[in-house]
């Protein structure tokens, strides 16, 4: 077998050519490396096969899986113009019939004479067969089946499985000939996985679903372990970079603040606070996350913060996502400093030239001690006279760059940075995206905060529904109703939020004030409408997930979401979280489609999960474990970086253990030269070439 280069193109590989190096490069497949790293997604497991006779026995609606030559081959029209393509399978114990109702294009890849493994439930049409939830062909008729565990790789138009397993099989051997371990012996021991090469044969030509298993974990471990790296390495130049400010403990204006807050801080606060200051006070710059449910107490620590920069002679700058954040923060900057004598600054777009010069003059010259704002703060015309700390809201609203800027404001010395999340995740993928920096928790809730009763309905339940939503605002309240889309298509069949703003204005509540925001709503006319609504013009706000984090409105007291089986558990979470400010009781209403066909379903019990539970971090438990980490590692905006292999509800040991050395390591040999490493910084420019600038940015 000729060698070739793991770095050559992959159209001079055998059996590719120009067409299919330019299907391959839809998924990303571009060179021979690429291919032997396009690993299956999922398996399917001949061994555990149902003969024929049996599965014509089975229970309707139950799942079996069987192995049969296919006979015969047909399309069925039914007398509702559904197509059925159907196919009859035989094994030694007999025939079944299969049916794909929908899909007659199916007689065009199924052909006679094929053995097929299909898996599906058994179902009554014309008499007991089975429709396939999946199914592959495992050889045509003059093949003989090469394994008992099939792999299933994910293809494109014009590419089908068969062909792309074909391909894989037939040059496997000759790429893993030109695989190199590239990984310390000792990180391997220490993590339990094996050689490189191994790992690779075993995702692809598996013995048993347990060694292709163990084959991903090794991918998974390299993977995890070379991102803990940058990380890392990000973290020591965060911290070196730069000569941080050390703070010192002046106990001036933050002694005066606990005095006179009109509330005790929790022990999560008291204990993110000391965190903070310890950092504050230490000889490197301080680069943490504040990450708290809403309505945990961020604001409040990281005013503490700011106070520590205020009391040692420094500025300190609180940037916002949006107007209406900021402006709610300096609201609320003000009445509690107003016992110290002391009012924040804000400076936002919407104010005069001449306004904003008056804030950046007081800002250059020292006179403004604190400021909030916007995207306004990053100006170039915006001079610190001595930033010493940046904290940043929200800050996976920002990008990457505009993080940057506001921490490079303070050319002489870096100041240090906060940034704070309101969108909890779990610890381990908090490692796997925040490894660069510091993490506090506010995992405590401020007493007397009530719980928000959380409701499943169903369209039984509309009419009621709607008039509960029409007694809160006779009350005197507010209410949300969210929609998972902004327009209707054909291809969802939902309730839209543009055409439901409408009908509901019109024929439900023609005597209320309903308002609508989405994401194609101009910034200016949703600005508009949140601030009518935040003022009581607006009594029922018809919105998208646009509304997940926004506006402190104490007066809402209901939120209804509609479909809500489209969101996130994570993402119900932050739009429950819009409600339950104020002193008054609150609901949330999750109002599903059909609850007598739901009741006992998947979607149903993970609805009814998240109604029971309040704690924002065990709903990111459970929406990890349910859907893996893809939407939230979306809010890290880390730009190229994305896990092939890691999946967290089963890697978090590696990802502990990949975290812990990559400290370590960096820690010992922060520019990683040692001659070992030589393979390890081959890889991490291969793989994370854009990601290393990007740190080097988040870092400042």
């Amino acid at each position: 077998m000729p060698e070739f280069r793991l770095d050559s193109p992959v159209q001079f590989l055998k059996g590719v050519g120009e067409h299919r190096a330019e299907l391959l490069a839809r998924l990303g497949i571009k060179t021979a490396r690429d291919l032997l790293y396009h690993i299956p997604f999922r398996y399917l497991d001949a061994t555990q096969i149902t003969p024929i006779a049996r599965a014509r026995s089975a229970r309707v609606g139950s799942d079996v899986t069987v192995v049969g030559r296919v006979i015969s081959t047909g399309v069925l029209p039914t007398r509702r113009g559904l197509r059925v393509f159907q196919t009859v399978l035989q094994d030694a114990s007999g025939l079944i019939e299969c049916g794909w109702p929908g899909r007659p294009f199916l007689e065009r890849s199924i052909l006679k004479g094929q053995l097929l493994l299909v898996t599906g439930p058994v179902r009554h049409f014309h008499g007991k067969q089975l429709q396939p939830r999946e199914w592959v062909v495992l050889a045509d008729e003059d093949e003989e089946p090469r394994g008992h565990v099939i792999p299933v790789y994910r293809v494109t138009e014009g590419l089908t499985v068969r062909q792309l397993r074909s391909l894989v099989e037939r040059h496997l051997d000759g790429l893993l000939a030109n695989v190199a371990e590239e990984l310390p012996a000792a990180w391997r021991t220490a993590a339990g996985v094996v050689p490189l090469p191994d790992a690779l044969r075993q995702v692809h030509r598996p013995e048993n679903v347990a060694a292709a298993e163990a084959g991903r974990r090794r991918l998974a471990f390299e993977e995890l372990i070379l991102f803990q790296l940058v990380l890392a390495r990000a973290r020591w130049l965060a911290k070196q970079s730069r000569a941080g400010i050390r703070f010192e403990v002046r106990r001036e204006f933050t002694t005066q603040l606990r005095k006179n807050l009109p509330f005790e801080l929790t022990a999560a606060q008291k204990r993110c606070i000391k965190e903070i200051v310890a950092d504050q006070t230490a000889p490197v710059r301080m680069n943490r996350l504040l990450q708290g449910d809403v309505g945990s107490g961020k604001t409040v620590v990281a005013l503490f913060a700011m106070l520590v920069a205020a009391e040692n002679g420094f500025q300190a700058a609180l940037m916002a996502p949006t107007e209406l954040l900021a402006e709610q923060h300096a609201a609320t900057l003000t009445r509690l400093l107003a016992p110290l004598g002391m009012m924040p600054e804000l400076l936002v777009g919407r104010m005069s030239p001449a306004e904003k010069a008056v804030v950046r003059e007081r800002l250059e010259q020292g006179g403004a001690r604190l400021v909030v704002g916007t995207h306004a703060l990053i100006q170039g015309e915006v001079a610190f006279h001595r930033l010493g700390l940046a904290v940043i809201d929200e800050q996976h609203r920002f990008g990457v760059a505009q993080r940057a800027l506001l921490a490079e404001k303070n050319a002489a010395q870096g100041p240090d940075v906060l940034l704070l999340s309101a969108t909890p995740i779990p610890r381990t993928l908090a490692l796997a995206l925040y490894g660069d920096l510091d993490v506090s928790r506010l995992d405590e809730m401020p007493p007397g905060r009530k719980a928000i009763r959380t409701a499943i309905r169903d369209d039984g339940a509309r009419a009621k529904v709607y008039d509960f939503v029409r007694k809160e605002v006779q009350a005197g309240h507010q209410a949300y109703i969210i929609y998972p889309v902004i327009d209707e298509t054909e291809k969802l069949d939902v309730k839209a939020a543009a055409k439901m703003a409408e009908y509901l204005a019109k024929e439900i509540f023609p005597d209320l004030a309903v308002g609508l925001v989405h994401g194609r709503v101009p910034p200016d006319d949703r600005d508009r409408v949140m601030r009518r609504f935040r003022a009581g013009e607006v009594q029922v706000l018809v919105a998208t997930t646009v509304i997940e984090v926004g506006i402190d409105v104490p007066n809402a007291t209901v939120m209804l979401i509609e479909h809500p089986d489209r969101f996130g558990l994570a993402q119900l979470h932050q739009l429950r979280g819009r409600i339950g400010r104020g002193a008054a009781a609150s609901h949330c209403i999750l109002m599903i489609q059909d609850g007598s066909r739901d009741r006992g379903s998947p979607a149903r019990e993970r609805l009814e999960r998240f109604a029971v539970t309040q704690d924002g971090f065990a709903i990111a438990e459970l929406d990890l474990a349910e859907r893996g980490h893809g939407e939230l590692v979306g809010a890290r905006q880390a730009g190229p970086v994305e896990f092939r292999f890691a999946d967290w509800s089963k890697d978090s040991d590696l990802l502990t253990l990949a975290h812990r050395l990559a400290r370590d390591v960096i820690a010992a040999d922060p520019t990683l030269s040692a001659r070992g490493l030589r393979p390890v910084v081959a890889q991490i420019g291969r793989r994370f070439e854009r990601g290393l600038e990007l740190f080097r940015a988040i870092s400042g």
